[in-house]
């Protein structure tokens, strides 16, 4: 089993106000399955797993005095949370939850970056053979992409560069909207960083997942209550990517091939 790098993606979470409904959405968009996690204290979590049985996602309603608003967030690994927290602090970003143990999993807290971009950072208890980022060919339903639309595109790769040890691993000229810089970490490339001003994106964390045919993924989403807001696009090795909102107002990221509907 491949061990994983810190600032590796290891899960991704949906808080939404009907957590049971979103299940549906993204049984129907992502091919997921879903059951309800056997642990008590768990409280109902819903673990969303990829046709090939990997658990990949989590669906959750608010916490008790949390906003309302929720939406997708992304979990980044930490061998050793503390320190890895406290150079977060250094670099100038700010722990807003946690440090907390979630029973059987793992440490987890959610920071702000140094421009306000909320992320999560989880020490597991141990090692999953589960890959919920899987940069593979046929991976249907995993995260293959992530991606991060910030005012400070250079501030923000300075932060997770020191971080995690990620550098500018090439950049994809868009014109007017800036570049498309790639984050490199070792041999890997989990995403990339824009100006979420130059672009009008807003100012998040993204998460894209991998179907077999976007067009049909497309549809799914739209004939369960979403919207398409951005695609599908061609991306080099000629999948497609697209941006929805999910039935409940969250946004987040399909990449896939475009089967045998027109583009």
């Amino acid at each position: 089993m491949m061990t994983l790098s810190d600032g590796d993606p290891i899960w991704f979470e949906l808080v939404a106000s009907d957590p049971a409904a979103a299940a549906t959405f993204y049984a129907s968009v992502y091919g997921w399955t879903t059951h309800t996690s056997p642990v008590a204290e768990h409280g109902g979590y819903i673990v969303a797993s990829a046709p090939d049985g990997d658990g990949v996602a989590g669906l959750m309603a608010p916490p008790p005095g949390a906003p309302p608003a929720g939406g997708w967030s992304l979990y980044l690994l930490a061998h050793d949370i503390a320190t890895t927290l406290a150079r977060a602090g250094d670099l100038g970003g700010r722990v807003v939850f946690g440090p907390m143990d979630i029973p059987h999993v793992g440490r987890f807290a959610v920071v702000l970056d140094p421009q306000g971009i909320p992320f999560s950072i989880m020490q597991p208890f141990a090692q999953d053979a589960a890959r919920p980022f899987k940069q593979m060919p046929g991976a249907h339903g995993h995260a293959v992409w992530i991606e991060l639309a910030t005012p400070d595109p250079d501030g923000a790769l300075a932060f997770y560069g020191g971080l995690f040890g990620w550098t500018k691993a090439g950049a994809m000229a868009m014109g007017d909207m800036g570049e498309y810089a790639f984050i490199g970490t070792g041999d890997g490339r989990p995403g990339a960083i824009m100006s979420s001003t130059l672009t009008r994106a807003p100012q998040h964390w993204n998460s894209y997942f991998l179907v077999p045919d976007i067009h049909a993924a497309i549809a799914a989403a739209e004939a369960g209550g979403g919207k398409l807001i951005q695609g599908p696009d061609p991306i080099p090795g000629g999948d497609f990517s697209a941006n929805i909102i999910d039935d409940q107002g969250h946004q987040v990221g399909i990449v896939g091939p475009g089967g045998n509907a027109a583009a």
